[in-house]
């Protein structure tokens, strides 16, 4: 009980309440996308930045983190296209979108918030490295699978320079970067500064969630209810619990660089696998069903992890 009133109720609370904003029209579309812009292209990245620059980093580095992390990741991607390919007979575009739906998560604007309240500063270095990695790599591995399947060779010539670009124009990693750029120069953060970008840092967290909730609104269930079935699966329970295996057994991790993946993990669908699910035209209404549904479900699922976990 304690974990639903400490942790569970402010975050999701929060996403309902921008729900319920958005829905009732007291919060407008409009809105909803400029508080995003403000999250992601500021508020977001002035927090990573901050906070890298003024971590101390432990002497060594356990990269088998980001391994069990996004291994566990890509087996839940197999599983789920797998399902999609073989059980709903989907072709490859359609089963690559499921696969992305079982493994990508909402790590930015609901897996941040959830870490650093469960685990405050500690946390924030091994969020902050998933984030890092987290979208130009699963992107880049749906975008070869579907222009892949569809015989498009002429886009996949030009995916290293579009990945490239993408990752130059995405706030969020230039904040992470500059951020450790800052701190390996080993320099200190002017008053004024430090000050600009702890103000920003305090509202990522609340806009950002509020904002998730938000856009949830413009979203409605679509039916196809067994492939979202199957794809929330794979993204509330295999994924986490894939992680958990890796990071004990495999690699065995320290327990919060562990615990901190695998709550990542348990984070529902995000948002952009609908949006590659639209821009391909594959699979887009279970997508958007196993969306709504794996965010509803993520607050029973991440509350029984959390004291799985053994968070009090």
């Amino acid at each position: 009980m304690q974990i639903l009133l400490d942790i569970i109720a402010p975050v999701f609370g929060i996403v309902a309440l921008g729900y319920g904003a958005a829905r009732l029209g007291w919060f407008s579309a409009q809105a909803t996308d400029g508080v995003g812009a403000f999250v992601f292209n500021f508020a977001i990245p002035a927090l990573l930045f901050r906070s890298m620059a003024r971590m101390v980093f432990p002497d060594e580095i356990d990269w088998g983190f980001l391994v069990a992390y996004f291994g566990g990741g890509y087996l839940a991607w197999a599983a789920a296209m797998a399902v999609s390919a073989l059980v709903f007979r989907r072709d490859t575009a359609t089963a690559a979108v499921a696969g992305m739906g079982g493994a990508f998560g909402n790590t930015v604007l609901l897996g941040i918030p959830l870490v650093l309240t469960t685990y405050g500063d500690a946390g924030a270095l091994p969020v902050f490295l998933i984030v890092s990695f987290h979208s130009w790599q699963l992107f880049t591995v749906v975008t070869v699978l579907i222009e892949g399947g569809r015989g498009n060779r002429a886009r996949l010539r030009d995916l290293p320079r579009s990945i490239l670009g993408a990752l130059v124009r995405n706030p969020i990693l230039m904040g992470v970067l500059g951020g450790l750029l800052w701190n390996a120069a080993d320099l200190s953060l002017p008053r004024f500064a430090d000050g600009i970008l702890e103000t920003l840092g305090q509202a990522a967290l609340p806009c950002a969630i509020f904002t998730m909730g938000a856009s949830l609104a413009t979203f409605r269930l679509r039916g196809a209810l067994a492939e979202a079935g199957s794809m929330v699966a794979c993204k509330l329970l295999l994924h986490p619990a894939a992680v958990f295996v890796l990071g004990t057994w495999v690699f065995e991790l320290q327990p919060l660089w562990r615990d901190t993946a695998v709550i990542v993990a348990a984070m529902p669908t995000g948002i952009n696998v609908y949006l590659f699910a639209q821009r391909y035209d594959a699979g887009v209404a279970p997508v958007a069903t196993a969306m709504l549904m794996a965010t509803a479900l993520s607050v029973v699922t991440v509350s029984l992890l959390l004291h799985g976990l053994g968070v009090r």
